[in-house]
């Protein structure tokens, strides 16, 4: 996702969208630890999603 889309979700959105990004973080972890996977970057990718989410919900919370 990109910082403007995040900007545009409210905070109920962000909560949801942060929790599928990290379960989809956690499956291609698994994925990648049994068989690697095609394209390895998605972990990367995912990971720093759910960054700019929480950091996004974090500047809402103290404003």
């Amino acid at each position: 996702m990109k910082q403007s889309e995040i900007k545009e979700l409210s905070v109920e959105g962000l909560k949801e969208k942060m929790a599928d990004f990290k379960k989809q973080h956690a499956d291609l972890k698994l994925a990648h630890s049994v068989t690697p996977l095609e394209n390895p970057l998605q972990i990367r990718t995912a990971r720093r999603t759910v960054a700019r989410l929480a950091t996004e919900l974090t500047n809402r919370e103290n404003q």
